[in-house]
């Protein structure tokens, strides 16, 4: 602090020192910022044993999934496919992810699902079959995620409240 500056002209060569050190620092700054967003394309999630984990949820249902390539044998809680969601329509949207990326028959899934009802782990295992696929191959997130198979479908059943004779139903009324 022994070398104040009294004078306007003394600040105007402190205002310019300033501005030459921060046009010396700021393309050092840009050309990071340029390479890190240049250089980012989105590196595949595979494990040791060439499969991709994701984790998938629809209302209380909660689904593990794993994928590898294979010959698309789809194996839920250690059950085939056919056996556990009896339903054609279950099944069908168990397979969506695989119908949009036109990759029917080239993945062998293994998932363990647990909560919910049958509907529910359905959407479950669709939901971490879309992302896992993203895990394994990244160029596939835009027709997943244009389909809606990426967004965790968020509702859930309302809990009944107290006074109630369901979450909004009420006990009939008596006048009299």
């Amino acid at each position: 602090m022994a070398d104040e500056k009294k004078t306007l002209e003394d600040l105007k060569d402190i205002t310019s020192e300033a501005q030459i050190k921060a046009a010396a620092a700021a393309p050092v700054a840009e050309n990071t910022e340029g390479a890190e967003a240049e250089a980012a394309p989105v590196e595949p999630k595979i494990d040791a044993q060439g499969r991709s984990y994701a984790t998938g949820k629809r209302k209380d249902a909660v689904a593990r999934v794993w994928i590898k390539p294979g010959k698309g044998v789809v194996t839920i809680n250690g059950r085939d496919q056919q056996t556990y969601f009896a339903r054609p329509t279950l099944r069908m949207i168990v397979n969506q992810p695989f119908d949009v990326t036109s990759r029917v028959g080239q993945f062998d899934v293994v998932c363990s699902v647990k909560g919910g009802g049958l509907s529910g782990q359905a959407g479950a295992v669709r939901h971490g079959i879309s992302k896992a696929l993203t895990y394994y191959e990244p160029g596939l997130r835009p027709a997943l995620k244009a389909q809606g198979f990426m967004t965790r479908d968020a509702r859930v059943v309302e809990r009944k409240k107290y006074g109630k004779a369901k979450a909004r139903k009420s006990f009939q009324f008596s006048k009299r």
